[in-house]
């Protein structure tokens, strides 16, 4: 009986935070989300479990995602401080232009010393070069639709389910797993208004999955261009491929990621410095507009020496994390995705800049344990595999 309510429970939960960003959001994208997500989410109380996260993912990611993208008016709302017109988040235009700055100049980051004026906040890229993928379809074609980034952000993150269930045999996912981590209000929000960080999650899994599969070389490649995108995804990754994997493939994904960083980094390594590394830690120019109530964040407004308590708490998790890894090594892939939770979780809340929707990394990060601890119970051989790898790996 219990687990007879426990969806219909949980999506009139998710009504209640789409009507109240629907209502009280300041982000035109957001209240668009908010209103169609409601519906969406009531639809899902009715439908059985399969149906309804069909029904979710349609109307409440579907559907205002093309209503956002086709009545977007870039050159109006972009880089604007009108969050009340924005049809994109500013990390959907900063990307575009970052393959714009690259193609012409073979770096997507500004110089910002260089501006004439003093930087804002709009001015910085904080994120990896091969980020900048997602904004080629605009630099290239111009603005439009179809070339929104949002659209690639959607095609790559689908495209690594699909290759992820193919390459695991298609396994029956179990409905609490799509809830947290296809159909939960933070990722449909997510992927209707910005994207990029949905992407990322999707290239997680499909590590794990290549790793448990022992595509160990494809699997250290897929991992060097995701922490090439964004550095939020390094605490995954750090689990995934220096703990389960052997310690060939460390060197192996070193030099992938100077393949995928140097050649930008030569071109303006201050600039890549001050974006990629100084931004999203709070270290720059310009303080981040991220923030939250979280501990980290709050601690950090103190001043100078708030900002750096906040660091030293945020490298002290980190290094706590390290320690409980190397103490006990995860011997499946829903363990490390239980280490990932704990260190994504502490991360997000101790950041400096950090802001609510990051912890959609937690709850998918959940959505995907529920995952692969199924996949691993009804495949009792690749579980006893990927043990026997990493008994080997610790032995090498």
């Amino acid at each position: 009986m219990l687990g007879q309510l426990r969806s219909p429970v949980l999506y009139l939960g998710f009504a209640g935070f789409a009507v109240v960003t629907a209502m009280s959001s300041e982000f035109h994208g957001y209240r668009v989300w908010g209103a169609f997500a409601a519906v969406a989410y009531l639809v899902a109380v009715v439908c059985r479990d399969r149906l309804a996260v069909w029904a979710a993912l349609g109307l409440g990611c579907a559907a205002p995602l093309a209503v956002l993208i086709f009545n977007r008016n870039a050159a109006a709302e972009d880089f604007t401080n009108a969050p009340w017109n924005w049809s994109a988040q500013p990390d959907v235009w900063v990307i575009e232009r970052s393959a714009r700055l690259l193609l012409a100049h073979g770096t997507p980051y500004v110089d910002v010393t260089a501006l004439g004026r003093a930087p804002d906040a709009h001015d910085y890229t904080p994120y990896g070069p091969l980020m900048t993928v997602f904004g080629l379809p605009g630099a290239l074609f111009g603005d439009a639709p179809l070339t929104d980034a949002r659209i690639m952000f959607a095609l790559v993150a689908v495209a690594a389910v699909v290759l992820s269930l193919r390459l695991l045999g298609w396994p029956r996912i179990p409905v609490l797993a799509a809830q947290l981590a296809a159909v939960s209000p933070l990722t449909l929000l997510t992927m209707t208004t910005s994207g990029e960080d949905v992407a990322i999650i999707a290239l997680i899994a499909l590590t794990a999955t290549l790793v448990i599969t022992k595509r160990h070389g494809w699997a250290v490649v897929v991992a060097a261009v995701v922490v090439s995108m964004k550095l939020i995804a390094l605490p995954a990754i750090v689990v995934l491929v220096f703990f389960m994997l052997a310690r060939k493939h460390i060197a192996l994904f070193a030099a992938m990621l100077a393949c995928c960083n140097l050649p930008v980094l030569l071109v303006d390594p201050d600039a890549f410095v001050e974006h990629a590394i100084r931004f999203p830690t709070g270290c720059a120019q310009v303080t981040s507009p991220a923030s939250s109530p979280f501990p980290g964040h709050l601690i950090a407004e103190l001043g100078p020496a708030g900002h750096v308590a906040a660091l030293t708490l945020l490298i002290a998790a980190g290094l706590a994390t390290l320690a409980w890894l190397l103490a006990r090594r995860p011997a499946t892939a829903a363990d490390a995705f239980w280490r990932v939770v704990v260190g994504m979780g502490a991360a997000i809340m101790l950041m400096p800049a950090s802001r609510f929707g990051y912890l959609v990394y937690p709850t998918a990060f959940i959505g995907l344990l529920v995952f692969f601890a199924s996949v691993e119970r009804a495949a009792p051989l690749s579980a006893t595999a990927t043990t026997t790898r990493v008994t080997s790996a610790n032995a090498g």
